[in-house]
Order: C-alpha cells, then structure tokens, then sequence
C-alpha cells in the first residue's frame, strides 16, 4: 500500500544534504519581518528553484496595522549592531554583551539607545510588591522573570529605561537552569501599540550570578553602585514579512501541506533549521522521484509553506481563505533533527485537537512504525528503532494549531522532538543536529504527504480499517484502566461515578471516532457504503466491550454485598456552572483568537486577574482555554464545551473557561448569546 514509496523515498532522501541546509539557515538571523529572515527566505527560494520546483516568496505588509483574521502584524525591525559594558566599579569593568558575537544577547525587537545607567536587581519582577520601596527612574533591572510582565512594571510604570534578562527557561526533564550555566536565552520583545518601548541585554546564567553577586557586594560594603552602558543601535519601522511558497502541483486543485517555520535568531539549528531544512529536502526528493517516473504524479498537489511562525501562517490563510476548503490535511515539521543523546529529546507526533477528527493522526504513526527498523532483534525475527518516540495529545504552539482548528478545518498533525535541552538558547547549534535524525523524519512525512496526495478508494479503504483496529486498541485500553480502578474500589458511590463516567466516555470516544471516519470521504467522496461499514464496527465493538465490564461490574458490586448501585448525585450547580450554562461563544474571525495583538482592549485589572489566573494553574491554564476555542461552534454553551474539554484532557475547569470567553468578548473576538 505505501511500502514501495516509502523505500524510494528513503533510497532518495539525503539527510546529510538537510544537514547541510540546517548550516546554511542557521547563518542568518532570523527573527520575523527583518532583513535576515528575508535573507533566508530568499535563499530557500533559489534551492527550490534550483531543483525545478514552481516556487515564490509571497510578501505581507508589517506595519502595526495590517490584520490576518484576529492576528495583527507588527513593524519590522532591524538591528545594526548593540553592546553592554560594565562600567562601575572600575576594578569590575569588562564587556557584558556584543550583538555581533551573539545575537540572542540582545533582547530581540530592543529600541534604539546610548547611554549608563545603575543595575538594580528584582527577583522575578513579576509581582507589584516587589517594587516596594524601589527607586527604579533611569535604571535598569536584572531579572529572571517574565520579560513582557518585567517590562510592563518596571519600565512602563517605575520608569526604569531597560532590563536585563539572566534567566533559564526549564525544559524537564533535560534542562535547569544550571544546566546550561553559560547559555543565553532567547528572549523578545512585541510591541503591539501604545506600550512604553525600551531595550534589553540577555545574560548566561553565570554572568548573571556573578552580576548580581556583585551588586550585593557593593550594597553591603557601601560601595559605588554597579553601573553599566548601553549602545543599541536598531529601528523598527514599516516593512514586510515573506512566506516562501513552493508547490508539486497535481491533477485536481487540492492540496496537501507541509508548513515549516523559518525564523528564530541565529543560529536555531535545530528550532527551527531543522525543520525548514527536511521541508526543503522533501521538496527536492519528491520533485526529483516524480521526475524521473519513480513516483506517480499525485492526484492533489502538494503546497510547501516556510513562514514566520503563527504570524506567516495567519497572514497566508488569510490571503487564501477561498482556497482553504480544497486543502486536505497538513503536516508540521517543528524541532526535528536533534541528536537525541545530547539534546534528551524524543521524537513525537502531537495529534490534532479532538475538536478536528480526521484520518490523519493514524495515518502517520502507522508510517512511523515502518522506521522501527533501525536493529534487528538478536534471533533476527524481529526489529526495534533506536531512537526514542511517543504519540502525545494536541498542545499546540505552532503553526498546526491554527491549520487544525475547525473553523480552518486542515488537520496537522505536528512531528517534533522535545524536551531538547538547547531549545531557545544560543546553544541550540549544528552540532546538535543528527543527519539519520533528520532523514528518519523527511521519510516518514514525505510518505504522509506522497500517501494523501495520490489516494483514492483503495487507499482510502485501508486506511479506514487502520481506523478502526487504532482506536479498537484505544478503547480496550479506557477499559482495562477503567477495569483495574474498578476492581480496586471498595465504595459503591464511586464505583458508581466510575460506571456513569466510563459510559460517558466510551460514547465520546465512538462520536469521535466515527467523525474522524466520516473525513474519509475527503479522500473518496464515493466511500458512503465504506464509512458507514466501518462506523458500525466501531459502534458495535464499543458496545461489546462495554458489556464485558459491564459484567465485571455486576460480580463487583455483589462481591462488596451490594444489592445494587446507589444512584449517582448530582452536585449543585455554582455560581461558574450557573454562567456557563448561559453562555454561547460565537467566534467572529477564522482560527484561534490571537488573545495577544487584543490585550490591551482589556483595563489592567482584567488583564491582572486573568495573567493571575493563568498563573495560578499548575497544568492546562494556558492549553484549555485554546481547546475550548476549538470546541466553540456558536450552539455550544460554555458549559458543554467544559464537558467536551474534559473529555479530552481529564480537566475540567469551569471558572477559567467562563472567564476566558468573558475577556474575548471584551476584546471583540467573539459574540456571546
């Protein structure tokens, strides 16, 4: 069915020439709408070029006031060069930070300045009542904290002109910040109107340690303050960003995508070169096969898609909304090339979002196990891959979470690696880029593509059983979990809350799965008979399993000395239930509410509550809300899409969804009834 393309592909697939376009990328720097994203994009445009492919850089207006859906655009930005000298005490005098020996050492977007300044060091500076007592008019603060919270405090409200960022995002389990004492962080700055602007440096770990070291010293000896000065020489101002676009056409005009993101700051290999790198080298291989006969020439074109990350993605779906509904699925290839030894990471496919079910998510992890073939067992009867790998549920964060919301409708599942103990630092260098890494992911994804591209009823028969025998799988898994708590409880009130919510469940999963078959049809819109085979085996199988725990149960309850199943109460609603049960959101624009360019429509009290909020939730506050927008079809309560949510993730948070479709509302981003 796809085993002989898949053997051509990796026969064709070079992953030693991906390697090396991850050098070339990784020269420029590339932070969206700048010139050394432009220079980038236009050396992906004569490769593809090179190898034959009909390829163009579609540009975008960056100037603060275009808009792509919900997404406005930002001003482009350029930086000449930007130095930080510590000055006082003179014993202590020596160079900080040099843009042009490191980029990321300048807090990216940073506005122009010259001049010195006092250090003064915050915890996090994240919280008012840190700036208690704090004279901060002129100076610059070290944190570690949140640079956007930092800035909006201690430069727009205290008056201090810049920060200083000595922080470590954590990456567990791989990354601490000692971990990584003398990386620098990539940190950035969006300006999106009407907010105080300044510049920043960013400090490895060391350096901030002994920075803050020093300032201490200096306080407790009654020294001279730690002074430092500051040469930024950058301008931000109207301009473009690009989208280079290449595409291997086909018979009909729909398309398969496969999306990439090319920005980030010199060098990002493997965030993302990497995946820029295999998309190029997907293109060329296909192109190449298909030109020389090997490959058939697809039914549906293949659209490649470099963009600056979420921003590109927006501002071309946007340009192309009519054309939208003749796409079929997508891919998005984001961090794939890591060294696993050094990097710790794990090869992952991130399914789709529940809220889009779709062929695709099965499709790709029955590729994937073609690339278990990486040793043989030591009889020789069987192979295993070496190279770790999991299957994880949507989290988003890329350009796949807006191909693959409803309301776009493009399902994308997303092949990364993670955690990657380099991510957003400036260690995140070619050296860490592994070519058989690299070429395991081009083969799997342009298999996926190549697959989609050329099916019809044959294809599509297949994968609708792979459909089915996956989620047969998943299901007898919710089973047997729920079989093993059932046989350990000893309360016939839970058992009874077990049993309502294991038949809850199951009847959300076979909806699910039974949607996800009904896409099919995107394939073979002849495959009726086929589908509805296939959703009947699903509904049947389900209720056949049901029965057997179902059984189980029944001798549960009697071993307990229960005659019966007490009835499951219901709790009173609260004042959350209460509001969300009356709320419908209707969305006004296509894809995810871009929650960032509409903030500031917010007083300063909603925006505190909700970053509070946000902040107050250890797991799912910045994930749930993005679901429930996915949920959000203008007939669901608030209430239901929690119910759908919780479906979906195991969390139900009822309070942060009210609160959350209350302040899109507030910023015009939806209509509630």
């Amino acid at each position: 069915m796809f085993k002989e393309v898949l053997t051509a592909i990796r026969q064709e697939f070079s992953g030693e020439a991906a390697r090396n376009y991850v050098a070339a990328i990784s020269r420029f720097h590339r932070i969206q709408a700048s010139p050394g994203y432009r220079q980038a994009a236009r050396y992906c445009l004569d490769e593809l070029r090179a190898t034959g492919l009909d390829a163009e850089i579609l540009t975008f207006p960056a100037n603060g006031q275009a808009q792509f859906w919900s997404a406005r655009s930002f001003q482009e930005w350029d930086v000449r060069q930007a130095t930080l000298h510590l000055i006082s005490p003179e014993k202590e005098q020596r160079k900080l930070a040099d843009f042009r020996d490191c980029p990321i050492s300048l807090i990216q977007r940073s506005v122009a300045f010259e001049g010195e300044a006092e250090v003064v060091v915050l915890e996090d500076g994240e919280e008012e009542s840190e700036y208690e007592g704090l004279d901060l008019s002129g100076k610059i603060v070290l944190t570690q904290g949140d640079v956007s919270r930092v800035r909006e405090l201690a430069v727009e409200k205290y008056g201090a002109v810049g920060i200083l960022f000595d922080g470590m995002r954590k990456a567990p389990p791989v990354r601490e910040r000692i971990d990584l004492p003398d990386a620098l962080q990539y940190t950035s700055f969006w300006w999106r109107g009407g907010e105080q602007r300044c510049f920043g440096f960013v400090l490895s770990p060391r350096e901030g340690d002994r920075l803050r070291a020093l300032i201490r010293k200096q306080a407790q000896d009654g020294g001279e303050p730690v002074r430092v000065r500051a040469m930024v020489d950058a301008r931000l101002y109207d301009g473009s960003l690009e989208v280079v676009t290449a595409l291997i056409p086909g018979k009909t005009e729909e398309e398969i995508i496969v999306v990439a993101h090319l920005c980030h700051p010199q060098p990002s290999a493997n965030d993302n070169a990497s995946g820029v790198a295999t998309a190029l080298e997907i293109a060329r291989a296909l192109q190449r096969l298909i030109s020389a006969g090997r490959l058939a020439p697809p039914r549906r074109g293949i659209r490649f898609l470099w963009v600056p990350e979420i921003t590109g993605t927006f501002a071309y779906l946007a340009a192309h909304e009519t054309e939208i509904p003749r796409v079929i699925a997508g891919v998005n290839l984001d961090m794939v090339g890591q060294n696993q030894e050094l990097c710790g990471s794990s090869f992952l496919i991130e399914r789709p979002p529940a809220a889009t079910p779709s062929f695709a998510p099965d499709l790709m992890e029955r590729l994937r196990e073609e690339l278990f073939d990486g040793a043989p067992s030591h009889t020789g009867l069987g192979s295993y891959p070496l190279f770790r790998h999991a299957v994880t549920p949507f989290s988003g964060g890329s350009d796949h979470y807006i191909l693959s919301d409803p309301s776009v409708g493009v399902p994308t599942p997303m092949l990364i690696q993670w955690p990657d103990k380099f991510y957003h630092t400036s260690e995140d260098t070619l050296d860490k880029v592994d070519p058989a890494m690299l070429a395991h992911v081009g083969s799997l994804a342009a298999t996926y593509a190549y697959f989609l591209a050329v099916a019809g009823p044959q294809e599509t028969t297949w994968l609708g059983h792979e459909m089915v025998t996956r989620h047969k799988a998943r299901l007898g898994r919710v089973l047997q979990q729920a079989m093993t708590e059932m046989l350990t409880l000893e309360d016939g009130e839970k058992l009874a809350r077990l049993a309502a919510d294991l038949e809850r469940r199951v009847a959300y999963l076979v909806g699910r799965e039974c949607e996800a078959l009904d896409t099919l049809r995107r394939l073979w819109p002849e495959g009726d008979a086929l589908i509805a085979d296939l959703q009947h085996e699903v509904t049947i199988a389900a209720e056949h399993e049901l029965d057997r725990v179902r059984a189980a149960l029944v001798q549960r309850v009697s071993a307990l000395g229960l005659d019966a199943l007490p009835p499951v109460a219901r709790p009173e609603p609260d004042e959350w239930t209460t509001r969300a049960g009356a709320m419908i959101p209707r969305r006004r624009y296509p894809g995810p509410a871009s929650w960032r360019d509409h903030q500031h429509l917010l007083s300063p009290e909603e925006r505190e509550r909700w970053r509070k909020l946000v902040k107050a939730r250890e797991k799912g506050g910045r994930t749930l809300p993005i679901l429930a927008q996915y949920w959000a079809d203008g007939e669901r309560t608030v209430l239901e899409i929690a119910d759908l949510v919780e479906m979906e993730t195991g969390q139900r948070d009822v309070e942060l969804l009210v609160e959350h479709f209350r302040l899109l509302a507030k910023m015009g981003l939806v209509e509630l009834d």
